[in-house]
């Protein structure tokens, strides 16, 4: 299916939603300035009046339709269910306000302020997550190169959004850019950079498979991660 546009995506909401319908926000690496056409997906946050079931209903074909374009479900929220969130999702709701563009409505995120102690349980709780998920899952794919990159490259986004954060911890403000953003987490946490640049360039096809040693990749990423949980435990 042809990829759609948040702003096409936009005025179908506005169509089947009405006045129902406060904001909607665009957010993540396409409104960072990192999206990888091949890589990246179109990340929104709708805000509602009312998110009752027949709300929800009348959203479905439409989101249907968004995800079958290749795209993540959006998040939905109502505005008082938003600024109730900060304590729960200060990772994602710091990032949005580092990055996003109001594709309708107000902007809802300006006046949310995150804790800075909220941020560190969320993420080396994530991380850890991330690793245990991450060994689980090569137990099926470390006899196979192409199916451990798929492993490194799909887990990358995540894990890089969550040094951002982890960076955070340590000053401000953060870069947009993943990358940058990780080339600074190094000099207060040593990571493997060339490592995670290699899976950077996996995912995007400008490195190929058969360049690198996968298995030496992911054991320099798990490093990485753990260095992370490591030194966020500490803080």
């Amino acid at each position: 299916m042809k990829k759609m546009s948040p702003e096409e995506f936009t005025e179908k909401l506005k169509t089947v939603c009405g006045d129902n319908l406060q904001a909607v926000v665009l957010y993540g690496s396409s409104a960072a300035g990192d999206y990888a056409a091949k890589g990246s997906d179109y990340n929104l946050l709708i805000v509602m009046n009312d998110l009752h079931p027949a709300a929800l209903r009348g959203l479905a074909r439409t989101v249907s339709v968004w995800e079958r374009a290749g795209n993540p479900p959006p998040l939905l929220f109502t505005r008082k269910r938003l600024a109730e969130a900060a304590d729960i999702f200060p990772v994602e709701l710091l990032d949005m306000r580092d990055a996003r563009k109001v594709l309708l409505g107000e902007d809802v995120i300006a006046g949310i302020h995150p804790d800075t102690a909220n941020l560190r349980l969320q993420v080396e709780r994530e991380l850890s997550s991330a690793l245990i998920q991450l060994r689980r899952n090569y137990l099926s794919v470390c006899e196979s190169p192409q199916r451990l990159a798929a492993l490194l490259t799909g887990s990358l986004s995540g894990v890089l959004t969550l040094f951002r954060a982890a960076l955070r911890l340590y000053e401000s403000p953060v870069p947009t850019d993943k990358f940058q953003a990780l080339e600074k987490l190094n000099r207060h946490i040593p990571v493997a950079l060339e490592s995670l640049r290699q899976i950077r360039e996996l995912k995007t096809g400008t490195l190929k498979i058969k360049k690198v040693d996968a298995g030496r990749l992911f054991e320099e990423y798990m490093k990485s991660i753990e260095a992370v949980v490591d030194a966020v435990d500490r803080i």
